[in-house]
């Protein structure tokens, strides 16, 4: 068969999307399956050699789940012991305490920013999401009004601002000042959230209703008749034993500043910092603070460890066929036609580095690729020309690497399953807010790019 080039490439790609939706949304067929079958239609339209296309298929999805599924596990496990011990209830009713039920989508959105600073999305999410699931309920909020302010705080982080890794390689690659750049995408960050958080969550609250049963936000909310009566973990040890995988990923990331290149110390530090060992090391802590300490013996904290796990089979099945489908866009060619299109367009060198990044980001689904793939294209454009700032490039390749999340993109399938929600509702909120934040993002970058 003679692969297929150009525009062809495209209109094949949309209509695979297209088939995607709706084959789940309006057939109601199993995510996972969809996405394989899709996947091999594809590769066969385009004229993928036929003994490459499963292995292709296979090779995103291994290389996503090798990750992923770590993360899962062992934050579902962190998670479960939250909830049980009561943590989970404590920082809800803490966080409830500052700032109020009606804004607790403010301190949702806080907290994940912080939260976000060092680790990938998927990991800051798997650590809030027990909290957000707990803050819902006590205060009798919709998931989509609590958790698409936390996603969004996550988003922005991991987009704009380093160290995060994707970040700190776009600042690499543009030869930006670290210090400058943090300043700017604060600057650009926060008031990102702020609109594509809490304000747009209020906003599609209204129109989206969740349904009142969700299993996977009952093994980690607690029982309010079962807690009435018991004393909960202090929120300073709660605290601590969350944020401990957020500080060893932070000292993993600074090991070359701490200590000498390529010591023991430094492989120590970026070993423990790594964010799979990172989850590990909190996970085995939470066994004594969230259990043996709560007077958990061993046998419960197994029972604990092992139910928790089968209700994120199926998300760790349909966030790796997405990864699978992702790449068979890749190999297909689909990707560096969209890259071709980008770059023979003349534009301004800020709104190149978003459009490519975009443009990346929705054929291959991962932010973290867009970004890096898309400074490595654009540096040497940008080393050539004059009159932008390298940070500000990194800004605009960040908010391109956002946009228009959808069904290939894990993070798609992380918030439509853990929400419970379908997926036009997973579009309305959680794609439309991702996109919000890079048009919002790219409008503030361009805007400072004129004050600076």
């Amino acid at each position: 068969m003679t692969p297929v080039h150009g525009g062809v490439l495209l209109v094949y790609a949309l209509v695979a999307v297209a088939a995607l939706i709706v084959l789940i949304a309006r057939f109601k067929l199993n995510p996972f399956i969809t996405l394989m079958i899709v996947s091999v239609a594809l590769a066969l339209a385009v004229g993928m050699p036929m003994p490459t296309i499963v292995k292709s298929f296979e090779t995103g999805v291994g290389g996503t789940l090798g990750h992923i599924a770590i993360v899962i596990g062992l934050g579902t496990m962190l998670g479960k012991m939250m909830a049980e011990s009561g943590g989970a209830e404590r920082i809800a009713r803490t966080l409830i305490g500052v700032f109020g039920p009606k804004r607790v989508d403010w301190a949702m959105m806080c907290i994940a920013f912080l939260v976000g600073l060092p680790v990938f999305f998927e990991v800051g999410f798997v650590l809030l999401v027990p909290i957000a699931f707990n803050v819902a309920k006590r205060t009798g909020t919709s998931m989509v009004r609590v958790g698409i302010p936390m996603a969004a705080g996550l988003s922005v982080v991991h987009g704009l601002i380093p160290p995060h890794p994707a970040a700190l390689l776009a600042v690499t690659a543009y030869n930006a000042d670290i210090g400058r750049t943090i300043v700017y995408a604060l600057i650009v960050g926060i008031p990102t959230a702020i609109v594509a958080g809490p304000l747009f969550a209020k906003l599609i609250a209204r129109h989206v209703v969740l349904p009142q049963h969700n299993p996977i936000a009952e093994q980690f909310v607690e029982d309010e008749a079962r807690t009435a009566d018991r004393v909960l973990p202090g929120f300073g040890i709660t605290l601590a034993t969350v944020l401990l995988p957020v500080l060893l990923m932070l000292v993993g990331s600074w090991a070359d500043v701490i200590t000498p290149a390529k010591s023991t110390l430094n492989n120590l530090l970026r070993l423990i910092g790594h964010p799979d060992m990172a989850l590990l090391l909190a996970v085995l802590l939470s066994f004594y603070t969230f259990g043996a300490a709560r007077g958990f013996n061993r046998e419960s904290i197994l029972k604990f460890t092992n139910e928790c796990l089968a209700p994120t089979a199926n998300i760790t099945l349909v966030v790796g066929a997405g990864a699978g489908f992702g790449r068979i866009l890749i190999d297909s060619g689909v990707s560096k036609a969209i890259v071709d299109v980008a770059t023979g367009a003349h534009v301004p060198l800020l709104l190149l580095a978003w459009l490519v990044a975009a443009l990346i980001r929705v054929a291959t689904g991962s932010a973290t690729v867009a970004m890096t793939t898309a400074a490595g294209i654009i540096a040497p454009i940008a080393a050539a020309a004059t009159g932008t700032r390298p940070e500000l490039l990194v800004l605009a390749t960040g908010a391109g690497s956002v946009i228009l999340s959808h069904v290939n993109d894990g993070g798609f399938w992380l918030i439509k399953e853990y929400f419970n929600m379908t997926v036009p509702q997973t579009f309305k909120t959680w794609t439309v807010c991702e996109t919000i934040i890079s048009v919002v993002a790219l409008l503030l970058t361009a805007g400072l790019a004129m004050v600076v």
